[in-house]
């Protein structure tokens, strides 16, 4: 990685009639390169951090100055003119060449009496190569260099306040708080009407030697010097705050607002300053402190030009302070400059949600349909309000309530999907709902199967495809989409699916499939990715191999591994209970069952139906036909449930209890 380089530089090797100094300069870049080249690498999360603190502290990289630089160089340079001559002979005779004694100056070591750098021009040019080689320093960790490097630059020029500031930051690091003063005072000295030396020195006046009336006039005198810069206000704002002076504080702010200024970035600043100090986390903002934050953003939002972050920005104001009419047409304009902005999107139906008006944003968002049913956006927005609501129905065991809003939030998805086809996300959105609450997986599967046309190598979508195929029974097409899932996945190498919970659902997959082999496989692959949260991983493999009656030590020890994480969860110990029936242990089976019944969220027919199979094998037949049917009024197309009741009834008709196993 190299310095960045003014395209002047980059002239010099091609240009035969390069003055000295431009020469000087070109060699100031390579000698850095060759510097770079050899010294130590910093991590690119030293760098990041070193970025940040300059950022933090209002120091931005002088750049400028290194044009600066190569200006003056040139400027203190007397140039030769290349003299106009008839074009040469093609193929000149070689006694010709043999006499004539050119002399290429560019590899000449005594430069010719016209090309000699001027004394001012020589200056310049070492401060160059200087600030170049400070670069290279810095860049790669070597701090104590670079500030060497830096300073002989300020020694040319001192009024160079972009880099003063830098060298100041740097001493700051080192705690040299005199030496980071005499440089901006120096910088304020050779140039009296920049302002950052003085904010600079508000800064260190106010943090490191807490000395408040000082930094206070350094400050003042920053916001005098320039009064359309923000910094200088928030650097004041900041001082006297923290000296307690709140009123003194919002007074600065008030002197920012009668700047007059077209940039939004300022505005929205101020804003921030003004709700910072004036609103409470405990309470509400007062009216007229309300209107007098609205005014800040409404100018910011008047000179956005459609500047997707100031807008997010003014619509987070706006959305946190429960203007949501305001808020809204603010985040649809977001959303129509930046359609795949999920942040602002998931901002808009947080802040229905937080701030507990629900309904209110949906009757808000259907009008805006009702104006402007073309727009796509609003149809996701309202889904996602809807969605939101429909999962508190569903915590509250409103099923049918949540059924039907969830259905209203499909609805909402599918004519966003109308206006705007080539959004994936609402693909994804649309699937989850089918195959998850509304229970519909061959929606899901028309849904899925466009997305995968519309996105071809996309292996989420891939992957979801394979488990709407595996919901709608067609399991053997759904292994092979979910072995398709994870070599698209493999050929994204960003792509995040491949986890714990694609193996275990591609093994859930495998099991019903009839791979017992490759479920295995998967499923171990499941836990080995992320082992304290496998509890479901290690069931579904302990229990494949008990339902199978195979491999039944090793179910059994994949069963208490998943109790171990859920101790009470009843269809581990379900589970449980049926290893302890394959392997004969029936009063035990019908104690882990029991319990499993007792702990278990819902009835579960499963759950009675091994009960019913336990008790049949300790001669409790009646009991058994009541845990059975009992299951099967839980799942009434179980057609072989049923046959083992009718089965069982007849023999009970026919003579003595049978010891038969009705199971095997």
């Amino acid at each position: 990685m190299e310095v960045g380089v003014p395209p002047a530089f980059l002239e010099c090797a091609a240009d035969t009639a390069v003055s000295t100094g431009r020469r000087l300069a070109c060699q100031a870049v390579a000698s850095s390169r060759r510097t770079k080249a050899g010294l130590r690498r910093v991590p690119p999360k030293a760098r990041l951090e070193s970025m940040r603190e300059q950022r933090k502290r209002g120091v931005s990289a002088p750049l400028g100055f290194l044009f600066a630089l190569v200006f003056l160089a040139a400027a203190s340079v007397g140039i030769a003119k290349t003299p106009r001559t008839l074009a040469p002979h093609i193929g000149p005779s070689p006694a010709r060449i043999k006499h004539i004694d050119r002399q290429d100056d560019s590899f000449s070591f005594k430069p010719a009496p016209d090309l000699v750098l001027r004394p001012a021009g020589e200056h310049k040019a070492g401060a160059l190569a200087h600030f170049v080689e400070g670069m290279a320093f810095e860049e790669n960790g070597e701090m104590d260099k670079a500030l060497e490097a830096y300073r002989k630059v300020l020694n040319v020029d001192p009024g160079q306040s972009d880099l003063a500031s830098r060298v100041a930051v740097l001493l700051i690091r080192q705690e040299d708080f005199p030496q980071a003063i005499d440089i901006l005072k120096d910088a304020i000295k050779a140039n009296p009407n920049d302002a950052e030396p003085y904010r600079q020195l508000a800064y260190i006046y106010a943090k490191y030697l807490k000395k408040t009336d000082q930094a206070i006039d350094y400050a003042n005198r920053a916001v005098a010097l320039n009064p359309r810069d923000i910094e200088a206000y928030q650097r004041l704002v900041e001082i006297e705050f923290a000296a307690g002076e709140e009123k003194k504080a919002i007074e600065v702010l008030d002197r920012a607002t009668k700047v007059r200024s077209d940039d939004a970035n300022f505005w929205t600043r101020l804003g921030k300053l003004y709700v910072a100090i004036l609103f409470k986390p405990d309470s509400q903002p007062k009216p007229d402190e309300l209107r007098r934050v609205n005014e800040i953003f409404k100018k910011a939002a008047e000179h956005a030009n459609d500047d997707p972050t100031v807008l997010k920005d003014v619509a987070d104001y706006y959305a946190s302070s429960q203007q949501l009419k305001e808020a809204i047409p603010l985040y649809l304009r977001v959303l129509e400059l930046q359609p795949d902005d999920a942040n602002a999107r998931e901002k808009l139906a947080t802040g229905f949600i937080l701030t507990n008006q629900r309904d209110k944003a949906v009757e808000m968002l259907e009008q805006i349909i009702k104006e402007h049913p073309e727009k796509y956006q609003p149809y996701d927005l309202l889904a996602q309000v809807l969605d939101e609501e429909a999962r508190s129905l569903q915590r509250a065991n409103r099923a049918d309530e949540a059924k039907a809003r969830f259905a209203k939030v499909a609805a909402n998805y599918e004519q966003s999907l109308l206006i705007n086809p080539d959004h994936a996300g609402t693909y994804l959105r649309l699937a989850e709902l089918f195959l998850g609450p509304l229970k519909d997986p061959e929606r899901a599967l028309k849904f899925l199967a466009e997305a995968r046309r519309r996105f071809p190598g996309a292996p989420e979508i891939v992957y979801y495809l394979a488990i709407a195929q595996r919901e709608a029974k067609q399991i053997q097409q759904a292994v092979a989409t979910f072995e398709e899932a994870l070599h698209d996945a493999e050929l994204d190498e960003d792509n995040e699916i491949v986890n714990a919970k694609f193996y275990f659902n591609y093994g859930a997959t495998a099991e019903q499939a009839g791979l017992y082999d490759k479920a295995a496989d998967l499923l171990r692959k499941s836990i080995a990715l992320d082992p304290a949260n496998a509890a479901e991983a290690y069931n579904y493999l302990g229990y494949m191999w008990a339902d199978h009656n195979m491999h039944l030590d090793e179910a059994e020890e994949m069963i208490r591994h998943a109790l171990e994480i859920e101790p009470n969860n009843g269809s581990y110990l379900d589970s449980l209970g049926w290893v302890e029936f394959r392997k004969g242990n029936f009063d035990q089976a019908l104690a882990d069952l029991l319990r499993a019944a007792k702990n278990i969220e819902r009835d579960d027919p499963i759950v009675f139906e091994h009960v019913g199979d336990i008790y049949l094998k300790l001669d409790r037949v009646s009991e058994a036909l009541g845990s059975w049917q009992k299951a099967l009024a839980l799942d009434p197309k179980n057609k072989k449930l049923a046959e083992k009741i009718e089965s069982t009834k007849t023999t009970i008709s026919k003579g003595p209890p049978t010891k038969a196993n009705p199971t095997q």
